[in-house]
Formats: C-alpha cells, sequence, structure tokens
C-alpha cells in the first residue's frame, strides 16, 4: 500500500500526467483512505514541488505539469473525497482584477492551491470588485485572492480590496495579492492581509494566516 503513495507523489513530482490517473484508482481499489491518498501522496507531493521551485531546482513549466498532473489525480480521488465528506482546508476565490486579461499567474496559485487542499473558486480575468464580494458571499469563502500584471491595474486591485472590507469584517475573510507589478510594501499600503512573490509562497502564507484566524 506505501508503495502506490510513493507512486503517486512520484508521478506527481515528476510530471508524470499520463500515469497518475490509474495509481489513484489503484489506491482506491486496495482501499487506501481517501484523504490519506490526499495528504500523504498527493498534498505532500505539491508542496515538494514547492520547495523544489523555491530552491530553483524546478522552474514554473515544471511547476505547471506537476500540478495538471495532480489535477488529473484529482479528478478521480474527488467522488471518493465527497462521499467520505472530507472537506477542503480552506475555500479561495480568485481572479485576476478589473481591466487585466492575464492568467498564468494566476492559474498557477489555484493550481497549487488545489493541490495543497483548498477547494479554489476561479473567477477568470478582468473581474470586478463587486464579483469577486459577490463570489466570497455566495461560497462563504475564507480567502480572496486577487492577481495583477500590469501597473495600470493596480488602482482596480485596491479598489477590490476597499470593496470587500465591509466582507472581511462580517465574515473574517482575508484578502492576498500577488502579481509581476505587486510589492509587499504596496500589498500593505492598500490593506491585504498578504502578499506573495509567486505560487509556492502564496500557499504557504495563505495556509498560515488560516490557520492563525481558526486558532
Amino acid at each position: 500500500m506505501e508503495k502506490t503513495l510513493q507512486a503517486i507523489f512520484d508521478a506527481i513530482t515528476q510530471g508524470k500526467t499520463a500515469e497518475v490517473s490509474a495509481l489513484v484508482q489503484q489506491a482506491l481499489d486496495e482501499n487506501l483512505d481517501p484523504k490519506t491518498i490526499l495528504d500523504q501522496s498527493m498534498v505532500a507531493a505539491m508542496r515538494e514541488v514547492g520547495d523544489l521551485f523555491e530552491s530553483g531546482e524546478k522552474f514554473v513549466p515544471e511547476m505547471l505539469i506537476s500540478a495538471q498532473t495532480m489535477q488529473n489525480g484529482l479528478a478521480v480521488l474527488k467522488p471518493s473525497l465527497i462521499a467520505d465528506n472530507v472537506k477542503a482546508v480552506g475555500k479561495v476565490v480568485i481572479g485576476t482584477v478589473k481591466s487585466d486579461l492575464h492568467d498564468i499567474g494566476k492559474n498557477l496559485v489555484g493550481l497549487m492551491l488545489e493541490g495543497a487542499g483548498f477547494e479554489v473558486i476561479d473567477l477568470g480575468t478582468d473581474v470586478a470588485p463587486q464579483q469577486f464580494v459577490h463570489a466570497a458571499e455566495e461560497n462563504q469563502a475564507d480567502i480572496v485572492a486577487l492577481s495583477a500584471l500590469l501597473t495600470t491595474t493596480l488602482p482596480n486591485m485596491e479598489a477590490t480590496v476597499r470593496e470587500v472590507e465591509p466582507a472581511r469584517l462580517r465574515n473574517k475573510v482575508g484578502v492576498f495579492v500577488g502579481g509581476a507589478p505587486v510589492t509587499e510594501d504596496h500589498a500593505k499600503a492598500i490593506g491585504a492581509d498578504g502578499y506573495a512573490i509567486d505560487a509556492s509562497r502564496a500557499v504557504r502564507v495563505m495556509s498560515e494566516w488560516l490557520s492563525q484566524a481558526g486558532s
């Protein structure tokens, strides 16, 4: 049984997209607990990929392949997780702010979050402030994550943070920002709860915030 978990872990870290679905099904056929499969093979693998990225041993294309591999495995595992009532670590509403159509960074953050056990509601690109608020309230989200690539759209990021403020106070929703023109100083200046320079760190800072918010 441990051999199958290791095989899933290896498939994700090595980006063996074509193999992972069968391996996850094999683990289920061996009556392995779905949450054990998620935590010990899939989440652990994406954490390893993130660590390797931060140390310079993996690059964005490799992270994307690993994230897609994890997605393929998760598609097989999800019905069993639902049947066992396994809850997500937290819910994140994510999107690129109004007037910005870039989505590669946002997509990678979303994939990495799902790999870490979060439920992700992806609003896409060019998302108006009120759309973030509506989605956060409708889905009872824990976190709203804003992405921007264009310097000209940073004011829309700030406007979204302000728009979300009532929901933050009412429901303890965290707001996190990122993207090429965003800095930690800018994040603090507009009142965000956190900032990350890349997808791997985004998962870490959101997980830490959620852990502290729930304590």
